[in-house]
Protein backbone atom coordinates (compact mmCIF):
# COMPACT_ATOMS: atom_id res chain seq x y z
CA UNK A 1 0.00 0.00 0.00
CA UNK A 2 1.09 3.56 -0.61
CA UNK A 3 1.12 5.65 2.57
CA UNK A 4 1.32 9.43 2.69
CA UNK A 5 2.48 10.83 6.04
CA UNK A 6 1.20 14.40 6.20
CA UNK A 7 3.19 15.92 9.04
CA UNK A 8 6.43 14.03 9.69
CA UNK A 9 6.76 15.15 13.30
CA UNK A 10 6.74 13.08 16.47
CA UNK A 11 3.70 10.96 15.58
CA UNK A 12 3.93 10.83 11.79
CA UNK A 13 7.70 10.49 11.74
CA UNK A 14 7.73 7.55 14.14
CA UNK A 15 4.86 5.53 12.69
CA UNK A 16 5.73 6.43 9.10
CA UNK A 17 9.32 5.45 9.78
CA UNK A 18 8.23 2.03 11.03
CA UNK A 19 6.15 1.50 7.89
CA UNK A 20 9.02 2.57 5.61
CA UNK A 21 11.48 0.33 7.47
CA UNK A 22 9.16 -2.60 6.75
CA UNK A 23 9.21 -1.90 3.01
CA UNK A 24 5.91 -0.07 2.54
CA UNK A 25 5.75 2.71 -0.06
CA UNK A 26 5.84 5.78 2.22
CA UNK A 27 6.02 9.47 1.35
CA UNK A 28 6.78 12.01 4.10
CA UNK A 29 5.42 15.56 4.01
CA UNK A 30 7.45 18.03 6.08
CA UNK A 31 8.71 21.57 5.75
CA UNK A 32 11.48 24.00 6.60
CA UNK A 33 14.75 22.92 8.18
CA UNK A 34 13.27 19.59 9.27
CA UNK A 35 12.60 18.68 5.63
CA UNK A 36 15.99 20.03 4.54
CA UNK A 37 17.74 17.74 7.04
CA UNK A 38 15.61 14.76 6.00
CA UNK A 39 16.46 15.31 2.34
CA UNK A 40 20.15 15.56 3.20
CA UNK A 41 20.66 12.67 5.61
CA UNK A 42 17.30 10.95 6.02
CA UNK A 43 14.80 10.75 8.86
CA UNK A 44 16.46 9.48 12.04
CA UNK A 45 14.22 7.72 14.57
CA UNK A 46 15.57 7.44 18.12
CA UNK A 47 13.31 4.96 19.88
CA UNK A 48 13.19 2.98 23.10
CA UNK A 49 13.25 -0.03 20.75
CA UNK A 50 16.46 1.09 19.05
CA UNK A 51 17.55 3.58 16.40
CA UNK A 52 16.98 3.46 12.66
CA UNK A 53 17.06 5.80 9.67
CA UNK A 54 14.73 6.24 6.70
CA UNK A 55 17.09 7.12 3.81
CA UNK A 56 16.55 10.36 1.86
CA UNK A 57 14.10 10.05 -1.00
CA UNK A 58 10.35 10.29 -0.77
CA UNK A 59 10.29 13.50 1.26
CA UNK A 60 8.73 16.77 0.11
CA UNK A 61 6.87 19.90 1.17
CA UNK A 62 4.59 19.72 -1.88
CA UNK A 63 1.83 17.20 -1.22
CA UNK A 64 0.82 16.94 -4.88
CA UNK A 65 4.34 15.75 -5.75
CA UNK A 66 3.72 12.51 -3.85
CA UNK A 67 0.82 11.54 -6.11
CA UNK A 68 -2.35 9.64 -5.18
CA UNK A 69 -2.18 7.58 -2.01
CA UNK A 70 -4.00 4.53 -0.65
CA UNK A 71 -3.71 5.72 2.94
CA UNK A 72 -3.03 9.14 4.44
CA UNK A 73 -1.87 9.41 8.04
CA UNK A 74 -2.88 12.99 8.77
CA UNK A 75 -0.67 14.23 11.60
CA UNK A 76 -0.52 18.03 11.31
CA UNK A 77 -1.34 20.37 14.17
CA UNK A 78 -5.07 20.91 14.57
CA UNK A 79 -4.89 24.61 13.67
CA UNK A 80 -3.48 23.64 10.24
CA UNK A 81 -6.18 21.08 9.41
CA UNK A 82 -8.25 23.14 6.98
CA UNK A 83 -5.36 24.63 5.00
CA UNK A 84 -3.44 21.36 4.74
CA UNK A 85 -6.52 19.36 3.76
CA UNK A 86 -7.08 21.67 0.80
CA UNK A 87 -3.54 20.94 -0.42
CA UNK A 88 -4.32 17.21 -0.21
CA UNK A 89 -7.24 17.24 -2.63
CA UNK A 90 -5.16 16.14 -5.70
CA UNK A 91 -3.77 13.04 -3.93
CA UNK A 92 -6.99 11.76 -2.34
CA UNK A 93 -8.75 9.20 -4.54
CA UNK A 94 -12.36 8.12 -3.91
CA UNK A 95 -11.04 5.01 -2.14
CA UNK A 96 -8.22 6.72 -0.22
CA UNK A 97 -8.57 6.27 3.53
CA UNK A 98 -7.53 9.40 5.46
CA UNK A 99 -6.78 8.63 9.12
CA UNK A 100 -6.54 11.62 11.44
CA UNK A 101 -4.01 11.05 14.23
CA UNK A 102 -4.32 14.57 15.60
CA UNK A 103 -5.10 16.05 18.97
CA UNK A 104 -8.67 17.27 19.25
CA UNK A 105 -12.14 15.97 18.60
CA UNK A 106 -13.31 18.02 15.56
CA UNK A 107 -10.61 17.39 12.93
CA UNK A 108 -12.47 14.59 11.20
CA UNK A 109 -15.46 16.85 10.57
CA UNK A 110 -13.19 19.44 8.97
CA UNK A 111 -11.56 16.82 6.75
CA UNK A 112 -14.94 15.52 5.62
CA UNK A 113 -16.07 19.04 4.78
CA UNK A 114 -12.94 20.01 2.83
CA UNK A 115 -12.13 16.81 0.92
CA UNK A 116 -14.43 16.12 -2.05
CA UNK A 117 -13.19 12.52 -2.25
CA UNK A 118 -11.82 9.90 0.09
CA UNK A 119 -12.95 8.13 3.25
CA UNK A 120 -12.19 9.86 6.56
CA UNK A 121 -11.40 7.62 9.51
CA UNK A 122 -11.01 8.72 13.09
CA UNK A 123 -7.84 7.75 14.88
CA UNK A 124 -5.93 8.15 18.11
CA UNK A 125 -2.26 7.58 18.84
CA UNK A 126 -0.70 6.83 22.20
CA UNK A 127 2.96 7.75 22.15
CA UNK A 128 5.42 10.22 23.63
CA UNK A 129 7.43 11.37 20.63
CA UNK A 130 8.70 14.68 19.30
CA UNK A 131 11.18 16.32 16.92
CA UNK A 132 14.36 16.74 18.97
CA UNK A 133 16.56 18.09 16.15
CA UNK A 134 16.06 18.78 12.46
CA UNK A 135 15.63 15.39 10.82
CA UNK A 136 15.43 13.58 14.16
CA UNK A 137 12.32 12.19 15.87
CA UNK A 138 12.74 10.83 19.41
CA UNK A 139 10.22 8.48 21.02
CA UNK A 140 10.41 8.36 24.82
CA UNK A 141 7.55 6.14 25.94
CA UNK A 142 3.89 5.33 26.01
CA UNK A 143 2.14 2.32 24.50
CA UNK A 144 3.23 3.31 20.95
CA UNK A 145 -0.24 2.36 19.74
CA UNK A 146 -2.65 3.49 17.02
CA UNK A 147 -6.40 2.89 17.20
CA UNK A 148 -8.43 3.84 14.12
CA UNK A 149 -11.73 3.13 12.45
CA UNK A 150 -14.62 4.48 10.37
CA UNK A 151 -16.61 7.48 11.53
CA UNK A 152 -20.40 7.11 11.91
CA UNK A 153 -22.10 7.04 8.53
CA UNK A 154 -19.10 5.56 6.69
CA UNK A 155 -19.91 2.84 4.14
CA UNK A 156 -19.40 -0.50 5.92
CA UNK A 157 -17.76 -1.87 2.76
CA UNK A 158 -14.59 0.03 3.71
CA UNK A 159 -14.02 -2.27 6.69
CA UNK A 160 -11.99 -4.83 4.71
CA UNK A 161 -9.58 -2.11 3.58
CA UNK A 162 -9.39 -0.79 7.11
CA UNK A 163 -8.39 -4.20 8.40
CA UNK A 164 -5.80 -4.50 5.62
CA UNK A 165 -4.25 -1.25 6.87
CA UNK A 166 -4.18 -2.76 10.37
CA UNK A 167 -2.34 -5.79 8.98
CA UNK A 168 0.24 -3.60 7.22
CA UNK A 169 0.84 -1.69 10.43
CA UNK A 170 1.18 -4.80 12.56
CA UNK A 171 3.63 -6.33 10.09
CA UNK A 172 5.69 -3.15 10.57
CA UNK A 173 5.76 -3.69 14.33
CA UNK A 174 3.10 -1.09 15.08
CA UNK A 175 0.54 -1.90 17.78
CA UNK A 176 -2.50 -1.10 15.63
CA UNK A 177 -6.15 -1.73 16.47
CA UNK A 178 -9.12 -1.40 14.11
CA UNK A 179 -12.14 -0.15 16.07
CA UNK A 180 -15.83 -0.24 15.22
CA UNK A 181 -16.45 2.44 17.88
CA UNK A 182 -13.74 4.95 17.12
CA UNK A 183 -15.81 7.86 18.46
CA UNK A 184 -15.62 6.48 22.00
CA UNK A 185 -11.87 5.88 21.62
CA UNK A 186 -11.44 9.47 20.44
CA UNK A 187 -13.35 10.87 23.41
CA UNK A 188 -11.37 8.69 25.84
CA UNK A 189 -8.14 10.09 24.42
CA UNK A 190 -9.59 13.61 24.46
CA UNK A 191 -10.48 13.31 28.15
CA UNK A 192 -6.88 12.43 28.91
CA UNK A 193 -4.94 14.64 26.52
CA UNK A 194 -6.86 17.85 27.17
CA UNK A 195 -6.16 17.71 30.90
CA UNK A 196 -2.57 16.45 30.70
CA UNK A 197 -1.59 18.83 27.90
CA UNK A 198 -3.14 21.82 29.62
CA UNK A 199 -1.67 21.09 33.07
CA UNK A 200 1.86 20.25 31.89
CA UNK A 201 1.92 23.44 29.81
CA UNK A 202 0.40 25.65 32.51
CA UNK A 203 2.61 24.37 35.36
CA UNK A 204 5.71 23.49 33.28
CA UNK A 205 5.86 20.28 35.37
CA UNK A 206 6.17 16.67 34.30
CA UNK A 207 3.11 14.49 34.64
CA UNK A 208 4.79 12.71 37.55
CA UNK A 209 5.37 16.01 39.38
CA UNK A 210 1.71 16.94 38.86
CA UNK A 211 0.55 13.59 40.23
CA UNK A 212 2.83 13.85 43.27
CA UNK A 213 1.04 16.87 44.77
CA UNK A 214 -2.59 16.66 45.93
CA UNK A 215 -3.57 20.10 44.67
CA UNK A 216 -2.26 19.69 41.11
CA UNK A 217 -3.45 16.09 40.99
CA UNK A 218 -6.94 17.33 41.88
CA UNK A 219 -6.79 19.90 39.08
CA UNK A 220 -5.95 17.11 36.63
CA UNK A 221 -8.87 14.99 37.82
CA UNK A 222 -11.37 17.85 37.64
CA UNK A 223 -10.24 18.85 34.15
CA UNK A 224 -10.77 15.25 32.98
CA UNK A 225 -14.17 14.99 34.65
CA UNK A 226 -15.40 18.08 32.83
CA UNK A 227 -14.55 16.48 29.49
CA UNK A 228 -15.97 13.14 30.60
CA UNK A 229 -19.35 14.77 31.30
CA UNK A 230 -19.38 16.27 27.79
CA UNK A 231 -18.33 12.97 26.19
CA UNK A 232 -21.23 11.13 27.81
CA UNK A 233 -23.71 13.77 26.68
CA UNK A 234 -22.30 13.50 23.13
CA UNK A 235 -23.06 9.78 23.09
CA UNK A 236 -19.64 8.25 23.74
CA UNK A 237 -19.74 4.94 25.61
CA UNK A 238 -17.59 5.99 28.55
CA UNK A 239 -17.40 3.31 31.25
CA UNK A 240 -18.39 4.21 34.82
CA UNK A 241 -15.38 5.38 36.83
CA UNK A 242 -13.37 6.07 33.68
CA UNK A 243 -11.36 8.97 35.14
CA UNK A 244 -10.48 6.93 38.23
CA UNK A 245 -9.26 4.14 35.95
CA UNK A 246 -7.11 6.61 34.00
CA UNK A 247 -5.55 7.88 37.22
CA UNK A 248 -4.75 4.33 38.31
CA UNK A 249 -3.05 3.60 34.98
CA UNK A 250 -1.05 6.81 35.13
CA UNK A 251 0.56 5.70 38.37
CA UNK A 252 2.02 2.65 36.61
CA UNK A 253 3.72 4.68 33.85
CA UNK A 254 7.08 6.38 33.73
CA UNK A 255 5.73 9.89 34.14
CA UNK A 256 8.91 11.86 33.56
CA UNK A 257 7.23 13.36 30.50
CA UNK A 258 5.46 16.49 29.34
CA UNK A 259 2.98 17.08 26.52
CA UNK A 260 3.52 18.43 23.01
CA UNK A 261 1.55 21.49 24.15
CA UNK A 262 4.28 22.17 26.71
CA UNK A 263 7.00 21.78 24.07
CA UNK A 264 5.22 24.12 21.69
CA UNK A 265 4.83 26.68 24.48
CA UNK A 266 8.48 26.56 25.54
CA UNK A 267 9.73 26.58 21.95
CA UNK A 268 7.60 29.64 21.12
CA UNK A 269 5.39 27.84 18.61
CA UNK A 270 1.61 28.05 18.12
CA UNK A 271 -0.33 25.70 20.37
CA UNK A 272 -3.37 23.46 19.96
CA UNK A 273 -5.18 25.08 22.86
CA UNK A 274 -8.26 25.92 20.74
CA UNK A 275 -8.61 22.25 19.73
CA UNK A 276 -8.26 21.11 23.36
CA UNK A 277 -9.59 23.26 26.22
CA UNK A 278 -11.12 25.68 23.73
CA UNK A 279 -13.26 22.88 22.30
CA UNK A 280 -14.24 21.83 25.83
CA UNK A 281 -15.48 25.35 26.53
CA UNK A 282 -17.48 25.43 23.30
CA UNK A 283 -19.13 22.08 23.94
CA UNK A 284 -19.73 22.93 27.59
CA UNK A 285 -21.50 26.15 26.63
CA UNK A 286 -23.57 24.34 24.01
CA UNK A 287 -24.63 21.58 26.42
CA UNK A 288 -24.94 23.63 29.61
CA UNK A 289 -22.08 21.77 31.33
CA UNK A 290 -19.78 23.85 33.58
CA UNK A 291 -16.10 23.69 32.61
CA UNK A 292 -14.28 25.99 35.07
CA UNK A 293 -10.97 24.11 35.13
CA UNK A 294 -10.67 24.07 31.35
CA UNK A 295 -11.65 27.74 31.33
CA UNK A 296 -8.59 28.46 33.47
CA UNK A 297 -6.32 26.41 31.19
CA UNK A 298 -7.68 28.10 28.10
CA UNK A 299 -7.47 31.64 29.48
CA UNK A 300 -3.91 31.15 30.73
CA UNK A 301 -2.51 29.57 27.55
CA UNK A 302 -4.45 31.34 24.79
CA UNK A 303 -2.36 34.56 24.91
CA UNK A 304 0.81 32.55 24.28
CA UNK A 305 -0.79 30.83 21.30
CA UNK A 306 -2.00 34.12 19.83
CA UNK A 307 1.43 35.69 20.26
CA UNK A 308 3.12 32.77 18.53
CA UNK A 309 0.57 32.77 15.71
CA UNK A 310 1.17 36.48 15.08
CA UNK A 311 4.92 35.85 14.78
CA UNK A 312 4.29 32.94 12.45
CA UNK A 313 2.23 35.14 10.11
Amino acid sequence: MKFLIVGAGGVGGYFGGKLALNGQDVWFIARGNHLKAMRSSGLHIHSSEGRFTVPPGKMTDRIAEAGPADVVLFCVKAYDTDATARLMIPVVKPETIVISLQNGIDNEATLRQVLPRGIVYGGVSFIYSTITAYGVVTETGGPKKITFGPMPGTDVRTEDRGRLIQTCMREAGINAEFSDDIVTAMWEKFIFITAVAGLTALTRLTLGEILAVHETRSMLVEAMREVEAIAKRKGAHIAPGHVNSVMQRLRSYDNNTRSSLYYDLTHHRPMEIDALSGAVLRYGSELGIPTPMNAVLYAALLPHHLNHMSRRA
